[in-house]
């Protein structure tokens, strides 16, 4: 990963913990929240096998077509659909399926198989007659997107007591005082105070040697996450940026802060005014799908307008991996729209998935007009650590 050159300030994080109403999942089925807390594989795989075929663009099941494809050339069936899906639609893996396709034996195998997966999520719920995605299939996808994610993040310590090193190159926030009556446990800094305590020559803790984290007060935080959608972000890219955009959501929501989605390809496809409502962002990161060109402007448009104009912290982030590509002028035109936000108090981070070095020196002037930092990624695991440190160095 590339950092911007500006060094950030990384808070000290306390344990995140479910508020009651927000954050609980009353528009989702009881039954499904269970099952994927019991670890049900056969729930947990038709949730991830809709997730999986939303990310690839899908909006429906054609089990014939797919044995066919898989049948004809499984190199470019492997490119449309993905080694995640052929796997779940089949029970097999995809290098077995690979070596035995050619087989008529194993053939009539595969397309029973298929066939029967299909028919298991229809007869479940979790596709329409014309085997079409169900809102009942968007909503247990969406649970095992926000449980997959929850699973990583929280052993991580990306959202707990501390924040790892390992994860967030700044360091641990420095800024400690002695403590006082009222301060939290949960916020002594337990190795400034051992280090004190034996520079004073004691062994034995006293009130007097224990130093507590600063927390710093700010007012209400407004973020907009703005992903791409554009057709090169299917996949995996569209996955793991999901993937942050929940984080986002579960961690800010949890600091009684607010956010937004914008989805942008060749148009804004959809647009969410900042909410307290996770399970409502939830769904509709679950939703996006990946087609057409790239158009920022559009998105920055809409944000300044979903925004409110009172005189609060405003915070836009673009998750893109092109330049724009949408009119006349589209960088000239980008910049313009850049300064305009930032002239309504809107500061603008840019996430660049793979920019190329052309998209790299847009992506840095937008990153310094807006007055936010710029963050490009290799490596896609690391999505969802660079979103939060962005939320974590608002002030």
């Amino acid at each position: 990963m590339i950092y911007g050159s500006e060094k950030l300030e990384v808070k000290e994080l306390s344990k995140a913990e479910e508020l009651s109403g927000k954050l609980q999942f009353q528009q989702l089925e009881d039954k499904f929240m269970h099952s994927v807390l019991e670890n049900d594989k056969k729930i947990i795989d038709s949730g991830k096998l809709i997730s999986d075929a939303i990310n690839q663009g899908m909006s429906s099941f054609s089990p014939d077509l797919m044995f066919e494809q898989l049948v004809k050339n499984y190199t470019i069936a492997k490119h449309i659909y993905g080694e995640s899906i052929i796997r779940l639609v089949s029970g097999y893996e995809p290098d077995y399926i690979k070596k035995n396709v050619g087989i008529p034996e194993f053939q009539k195998e595969l397309k029973e198989k298929i066939q029967q997966k299909i028919e298991d999520l229809r007869e479940d719920g979790f596709l329409m007659k014309d085997n079409s995605l169900s809102e009942k299939g968007i909503e247990l996808a969406s649970l095992v997107l926000y449980f997959e994610e929850l699973d990583k993040i929280i052993p991580k310590g990306i959202i707990g007591e501390k924040i790892s090193k390992k994860v967030f190159i700044y360091g641990e926030k420095e800024n400690a005082r002695s403590y006082k009556k009222g301060d939290r446990y949960r916020d002594i800094a337990l190795k400034k105070s051992v280090k004190l305590a034996i520079r004073r020559g004691h062994n034995y803790f006293g009130n007097k040697d224990l130093q507590v984290y600063e927390k710093q007060s700010k007012g209400q935080t407004y973020i907009i996450y703005a992903l791409d959608a554009s057709g090169s972000m299917r996949g995996k890219k569209i996955e793991a940026c999901k993937k942050a955009g929940i984080a986002l959501a579960y961690k800010a929501i949890n600091e009684r802060d607010k956010v937004g989605l914008i989805v942008f390809g060749s148009e804004v496809k959809e647009a969410i005014e900042p909410t307290s409502d996770f399970t409502v962002l939830l769904k509709e990161i679950t939703r996006i799908r990946a087609s057409k060109e790239t158009d920022i402007v559009s998105t920055l448009q809409k944000a300044i307008e979903l925004f409110p104009s009172d005189n609060i912290t405003k915070h836009l982030i673009l998750i893109t991996d092109a330049l724009p590509t949408k009119g006349d002028e589209p960088e000239k035109s980008t910049l313009e729209e850049v300064s305009n936000a930032r002239s309504k108090g809107i500061t603008i981070s840019l996430i660049g998935i793979n920019l190329d070095e052309k998209g790299k020196k847009l992506a840095e002037k937008i990153a310094e007009v807006g007055e936010g930092r710029l963050y490009v990624v290799r490596n896609l695991e690391h999505v969802d650590m660079i979103v939060l440190e962005d939320y974590y160095g608002l002030s």
